[in-house]
């Protein structure tokens, strides 16, 4: 099958292209009208199929849920936002649930379905910092235990791939280490970290830091903190979150201004509530949270009122339309930020992330007004 267009994106730019694929992978890149296209999208843009590593849920179901057919759903529902790939992700909890979320993603990961691929799991604590845990229950807060990582670990069938934790608490790195060792990417996060602590945990082998500006302390020019660490040291990825409502957008504009075009990761973080009506209430990590008209996720307070934020309902489609047209950020920075640098962080750039002969055919078609016009998963029309 030949696809082409006059806007596809490849090497870091627009150019008029045919992608052949062939099975679930990209044979070749033609130029334009070389051979007869089976599908032609003229102006439309073609891009990387999106990949999200930062997401607990939608349209009803949370990770933590671990239900299978949710989930099903869920990746199902996917595809609608330009999405080829994601990394289901866990919230702060008993063992047991824990067990339980992990077990279920990696049987429905084996298993055949419809939908956006899962690349693995986010285990977004227990190990983090309870002043600021967010909205994560603070009863299930713990130091960083090598045991209980390899009790989850096998429960999730080794499909752990990003680990956020409080790297303070990790008494000299061990856990930092461990994960490293074993390729997968520890990423700074619900912390209070200080600016030397954070500098420390990256020179231990940290590769990320989760939604920065949030879940951390606010930069100060005296006491700089993770914010000013993770501007400052260029090749540590940095996730993002780009609705408008987590972070004001100079302060997006400066996070890419100051990551550059290679280590800035969008991510989601959306939760349950992503896809269905504003005034939805519904419960994550233990917590009542309601869908705001402003499409933020936040937590009910005992009067009924809501309050702190607790994640986004955002869409990839969504946050990539912000990146260009809100924040001004760059094409290639935009692009490469749910795209090449996703697929980066998770170790998996061989196969995902660009539009290159040899890697799977996860492509995305988007409108002008960043809509989702198709997308392709391994080769095959999923949307």
């Amino acid at each position: 099958m030949i696809l082409q267009g006059r806007r596809v994106w490849v090497l870091n730019d627009w150019m008029e292209a045919q992608i052949e694929i062939s099975g679930s992978r990209i044979r070749r890149i033609y130029p334009y009208g070389k051979e007869k296209p089976d599908v032609d999208y003229g102006e439309l843009r073609i891009v990387p199929g999106l990949i999200d590593v930062h997401t607990h849920g939608g349209y009803g179901f949370d990770t933590n849920d671990a239900q299978e057919e949710g989930l099903r759903n869920w990746a199902g529902k996917l595809v609608q936002e330009g999405v080829t790939g994601f990394l289901p992700t866990t919230v702060t909890q008993s063992e047991e649930v824990l067990t339980a979320a992990l077990a279920n993603v990696a049987a429905t990961a084996r298993a055949e379905y419809e939908g956006a691929r899962i690349l693995g799991v986010h285990l977004e604590g227990p190990w983090i910092d309870r002043p600021w845990r967010g909205a994560q229950p603070a009863e299930f807060c713990t130091a960083p235990d090598p045991a209980q990582f390899d009790r989850l670990r096998e429960a999730s069938g080794n499909k752990i791939r990003i680990v956020t934790m409080a790297c303070e608490h990790d008494a000299g790195f061990a856990m930092t280490r461990l994960l490293t060792d074993r390729g997968i990417a520890v990423s700074l996060g619900h912390s209070g970290a200080s600016y030397e602590q954070a500098a420390e945990a990256f020179a231990n082998g940290v590769r990320s830091v989760t939604h920065v500006y949030n879940g951390m302390a606010p930069f100060h020019h005296r006491a700089p903190g993770i914010v000013g660490a993770s501007l400052r040291f260029h090749n540590v990825y940095g996730e993002i979150i780009c609705d408008g409502r987590h972070s004001d957008w100079a302060a997006v504009y400066d996070f890419f201004r100051a990551k550059g075009p290679d280590h800035a990761v969008m991510v989601t973080d959306s939760l349950r509530v992503k896809g269905l009506l504003p005034g939805t209430r519904a419960v994550f990590g233990g917590n009542r949270i309601e869908l705001c008209a402003d499409g933020c996720a936040r937590l009910v307070e005992n009067d009924g009122r809501t309050g702190k934020l607790a994640g986004s309902a955002l869409k990839m489609n969504e946050g990539l339309r912000n990146l260009v047209e809100r924040a001004g950020v760059p094409w290639q920075a935009a692009i490469n930020s749910c795209t090449c640098n996703p697929a980066r962080l998770l170790q998996m750039e061989a196969a995902k992330g660009s539009l290159q002969a040899g890697k799977d055919a996860d492509i995305t078609v988007l409108r002008d007004d960043y809509s989702v016009e198709a997308v392709y998963v391994r080769g095959k029309r999923a949307w």
